[in-house]
């Protein structure tokens, strides 16, 4: 059977897949395995995850619907689930419970291991990344061995956000609160020249914000607001409040989004752009984003806009948004408060993969860290500088697995 990626544009060279129904079972794979890598939605568009030697999906490892699967502890204010739940059922879980996440990602559908290795995020000036929420993990070893780190160990910042090359995550700690209302708005028409005299503002406008561009117009297309509670702008800098219910690309089926009525509705509901029942966006297309130190966003607008010929006919859209800074080694918010400038492709490596090295010839210069899970043309050369603790997420990497046996071709490019 031919395994791909979600996307489709990757398909799996490993000789070999398991699906281990347990951690004993993993870690036996994990220790008579050359090479191996974990699997989990399948929502990168790279071949991050695959390897020539195993493969090991983990979405069956523990149900987390099962009792006990999900685990608050109310005094800490944590809850540790499967590293190979998606986040959709984690929250559904956590909701009955009483409990939150602080931010989603735009897709529900991610696996929270796979998201938090790769440093996804949500949006929100003072809303830190999913991984910024981890306070543990557990992940089997090179040897087969079962480690537990949690915030404040030695070397716990470098392995959160570690591209699945110190070992295969098992269990996630994540920092919870109790369960709280968010209301979705939605405006259009935004000008640049607006967003340009005051980004802060226009960022700061509710919890959560994310433009939506081509970056060839005179305004930016969509903004949606994201509050919690009842407020929300009432006058969105002269722009009006959307009339109907809006899809971030033209022409895709409106179902699938979340509520957009200005309606409080539970957390789960509103912070993800799309919903848990419905396929996630369109599924072909590729995906590329880098997340840019705020300093520089309105230098990194410019040169985008300048651009926008070259990349646009293969652009569907993409959204701007921000991040708050974490301690992560090698998050794309490390030690800076970020503003992700995101791009969703047409289906065409050929063309993306042709206009990437321009796009990066204007971002990375910025200090544009690419985003782990997406398309992006950097080396380990090019990516080094912008990573102040990379060589000590080296040492962390040569006594946790001095064989590489959780590498691949993909993470030795951008790793080294």
């Amino acid at each position: 059977m031919v395994e791909r990626n979600w996307a489709g544009n990757v398909t799996y060279r490993a000789r070999q897949f398991h699906r281990p129904r347990s951690v004993p079972e993993l870690q036996e794979v994990v220790a008579g395995a050359g090479r191996v890598r974990a699997l989990g939605s399948r929502h990168s568009f790279t071949a991050l995850a695959d390897t020539e030697g195993v493969l090991v999906c983990t979405s069956e490892l523990v149900d987390p619907a099962a009792p006990g699967a999900v685990v608050v502890d109310a005094e800490a204010g944590t809850a540790t689930v499967p590293g190979g739940a998606s986040y959709g059922v984690v929250a559904a879980e956590l909701e009955r419970q009483g409990w939150a996440l602080a931010s989603l990602a735009s897709l529900p559908h991610i696996s929270v291991a796979g998201a938090v290795a790769t440093g996804t995020h949500g949006s929100g000036d003072r809303t830190g990344s999913l991984s910024a929420a981890v306070a543990g993990l557990e992940l089997v070893t090179a040897d087969g061995a079962l480690l537990r780190v949690s915030r404040g160990d030695e070397g716990f910042d470098g392995s959160v956000v570690a591209l699945g090359a110190l070992g295969v995550v098992t269990r996630v700690t994540l920092d919870v609160e109790p369960t709280y209302l968010v209301r979705q708005d939605v405006f259009t028409g935004v000008p640049w020249s607006v967003v340009e005299a005051d980004l802060d503002a226009i960022t700061g406008a509710a919890d959560s914000v994310s433009l939506f561009t081509r970056f060839d117009d005179t305004a930016v297309r969509q903004v949606w607001c994201k509050s919690r509670g009842a407020d929300s702008p009432t006058d969105f800098f002269g722009s009006p409040r959307a009339t109907r219910v809006m899809h971030m690309l033209d022409g895709a089926p409106t179902e699938s989004v979340t509520d957009q009525t200005g309606t409080p509705g539970p957390w789960l509901e509103r912070l993800p752009h799309f919903r848990l029942e419905f396929t996630p966006s369109r599924g072909a297309e590729l995906q590329s984003e880098y997340l840019v130190p705020r300093r520089n966003a309105l230098t990194a607008m410019e040169g985008l806009r300048r651009l926008q010929p070259v990349f646009g006919p293969v652009l569907q859209n993409a959204e701007i948004r921000t991040v708050a800074s974490d301690p992560l080694w090698l998050s794309g918010s490390h030690d800076e408060d970020v503003v992700g400038f995101h791009f969703t492709w047409e289906l065409d490596e050929p063309g993306v993969y042709g206009v990437l090295p321009d796009i990066e010839a204007i971002l990375l210069p910025l200090g544009g860290r690419p985003h782990w899970g997406k398309c992006f043309v950097a080396a380990a050369a090019d990516l080094a500088p912008m990573y102040p603790r990379w060589d000590d997420f080296q040492r962390l990497r040569d006594s946790l697995d001095p064989e590489r046996k959780f590498g691949g071709a993909f993470v030795d490019r951008v790793l080294g």
